[in-house]
């Protein structure tokens, strides 16, 4: 069975919901796991429906408006934390660890290939997971100058456990996931972590295809799917 990790992301001190990337439209979210949006609440339902990890994106901390990363010490106390804080360097990396058990790497906000290049170098991979972010079929990379083919040959050698491939485009769309994207990075298909507008029937078509994980939100909190369907 394909394993499905719950996604939540959190403005504010309270997790919200939004399409498409466009966070300053994004509203408090509304989830058949808690009757709020109090994110240790809905971690809390979401393992009694057997989640055993969740990935959390601190939205506050990646715009420069702020964190929410006391919220997620709670939440990794309840069920392990995926974090997603805006890695810039190794050393925010380092920072992170105290918070949540795996800190993502993302394209996004990524100072330089040399800085994860430093973190592989120096702190075990069961801990580190990469994240390809792209928006409207190109990498989303503020400082990286690299391209989709240059970043799987960089990965490739690097070796990473786990590798998010994240179509931002398809945020809380739940219109499926990209298929051309998964074809570029097929060599990696085994690490991969698929996430960006999943739905019922993707996730079929992802797990006939081999992919062991996906990150899932909307359909998720709607009751559409479940954890361990």
């Amino acid at each position: 069975m394909i394993k499905k990790i719950p996604v939540i992301d959190l403005k504010q001190h309270q997790a919200v919901c939004g399409k498409s990337g466009m966070r300053d439209t994004y509203q408090p979210l509304s989830t058949v796991f808690a009757s709020s949006s109090n994110p240790v609440e809905i971690a809390q339902g979401l393992k009694l429906n057997g989640a055993d990890e969740m990935y959390i994106a601190d939205l506050d901390l990646i715009e420069s408006q702020g964190h929410n990363i006391n919220d997620i010490k709670m939440v990794n106390t309840v069920i392990p934390v995926m974090f997603d804080g805006g890695v810039k360097n190794c050393e925010s990396f380092e920072f992170f660890l105290d918070y949540a058990f795996k800190v993502i790497v993302p394209t996004e906000t990524l100072e330089s290939i040399e800085e994860m290049e430093k973190i592989f170098e120096k702190y075990p991979k069961e801990r580190i997971v990469v994240s390809i972010d792209t928006k409207d079929s190109e990498l989303l990379a503020k400082h990286l100058d690299v391209s989709l083919s240059e970043l799987k040959e960089i990965l490739i050698r690097l070796n990473p456990n786990e590798i998010i491939l994240l179509d931002i485009t398809g945020v809380g769309t739940e219109k499926g996931y990209n298929k051309k994207l998964l074809d570029e990075f097929g060599e990696l298909k085994d690490k991969l972590i698929i996430a960006g507008g999943l739905n019922k029937d993707s996730l079929v078509e992802l797990e006939s295809l081999g992919i062991k994980k996906v990150l899932i939100g909307t359909s998720l909190h709607s009751g559409e799917v479940k954890i361990l369907d």
